[in-house]
């Protein structure tokens, strides 16, 4: 089936579906800089006060933290936790460098 097979009212609610991830998509993308933004000034925070990069007691309290939230949204928190796991690791990667670059 091709999309010239599908019913012109199918057609125009699977776009307005469409429209409205695209606008979620830019949202998470927005919100995921604006992170990183903060998280690069904790790092440089952390390179002039030579602190680790990592900070596993705050790291496991935030994949709790962000597992209830996502148990109370209704998404798998496992998922929200391999995320969450991914952003850390690129954050550590990022101050990582910091204190490389500011040494």
């Amino acid at each position: 089936m091709t999309t010239s097979d599908i019913d012109e009212n199918v057609r125009a609610e699977l776009a307005r579906l469409r429209d409205s991830i695209d606008n979620i998509d830019a949202a998470v993308v927005h919100m995921l800089a604006e992170r990183f933004k903060a998280t690069q000034q904790v790092g440089h925070l952390k390179a002039k006060h030579h602190l680790p990069a990592a900070d596993p007691g705050r790291e496991a309290s935030q994949i709790a933290r962000l597992r209830q939230l996502a148990e109370s949204a209704k998404l798998d928190p496992a998922f929200a936790e391999k995320l969450l796991n991914f952003i850390i690791a690129e954050v550590i990667r990022h101050h990582e460098t910091i204190a490389a670059n500011e040494e």
